[in-house]
């Protein structure tokens, strides 16, 4: 069995390679929920949906919502003076509505999880972090916000402060798949706003503490691959590089997989007991991320 921590775009670009290694049903995957928010009286998962998007083999090239979807409903609505905080697909659209119904149905959002992958013929186990609403706050130079109101609404643009998470409980299912693995991998996900959730919540450090724990750099020299790693990271007083990475991960980390043009960083930045292997990490297709994929089961 292979178990993720994700968030973001850039771990389920892993798990599509690893797709290609693995069996879908060995895949396990704890997901990230501090995104959550409602729209329109549906809560949408946007973390959640990128992994089953992803397994289901509808995700689009954007990596995040379904490739091919419309948006007649959210112009519509533009049309009638309503504005959501962001564009949500049609298709895309049914998912939240779904999740929405199951769990006004008295379903936790694992169980109601369970069930849309059952739909989308998902084989993986597609884990919620935590069965808690936990988002995660952005503290700004013009006030405390929403992660998405900080992505979407201001556009990544005001200067950050701080990080925020609320701490949700663990539930049997997230304990039961971290004690029954002996590896985890991290992937190339936005330490800060999309892992940082994930080991926040309650007893999960201390899990990892005892696991063979991978995680890949999403940082090249002193520049993310993708997103705001940069301004949270700095929030947060780490620098923006794998060291900063390896450092916000040292209490657990084994192993710190980086870009083999990663030339600014030395070994010496790191802790003694990590181990810094240098590969290919930029996915830029299917066939980058298999091999990332298959360096990273070479390691466990």
């Amino acid at each position: 069995m292979v178990l993720f921590l994700s968030g973001g775009t850039g771990t389920p670009k892993l798990i599509s390679g690893m797709l290609e290694e693995v069996a879908e049903e060995d895949i396990k995957v704890i997901v990230n929920t501090g995104d959550d928010l409602w729209v329109s009286g549906n809560l949408v998962c946007p973390d959640i949906d990128t992994v089953m998007y992803t397994f289901a083999k509808i995700i689009d090239d954007k990596w995040w919502g379904v490739r091919g979807d419309t948006f007649l409903t959210y112009k519509k609505l533009i049309q009638l003076g309503y504005y959501e905080p962001l564009a949500i697909g049609d298709f895309d659209r049914a998912t939240h509505i779904y999740r929405t119904y199951l769990m006004s149905q008295g379903m936790k959002l694992t169980e109601a999880t369970q069930e849309l992958c059952k739909s989308y013929k998902i084989r993986a186990e597609v884990l919620p972090m935590t069965d808690d609403p936990v988002p995660t706050t952005i503290v700004t130079d013009v006030g405390e916000m929403h992660i998405q109101s900080y992505l979407i609404k201001h556009a990544s643009s005001p200067k950050v402060f701080n990080v925020k998470y609320d701490r949700g409980t663990m539930n049997n299912n997230i304990k039961k798949a971290m004690k029954l693995e002996d590896s985890i991998i991290i992937g190339p996900s936005n330490p800060i706003s999309s892992i940082g959730p994930i080991i926040n919540v309650e007893g999960v450090k201390s899990l990892l503490k005892r696991k063979f724990v991978i995680a890949v750099s999403p940082i090249i020299g002193s520049k993310p691959i993708s997103g705001p790693a940069k301004q949270f990271m700095e929030a947060c007083g780490l620098d923006t590089s794998s060291a900063g990475v390896a450092k916000f991960y040292e209490e657990f980390l084994d192993v710190l997989v980086i870009d083999k043009n990663d030339l600014e960083v030395g070994l010496n930045e790191f802790r003694k007991e990590i181990k810094v292997i240098r590969t290919n990490t930029v996915m830029r297709g299917l066939e980058d991320s298999k091999l990332l994929a298959r360096d990273i089961l070479r390691l466990i």
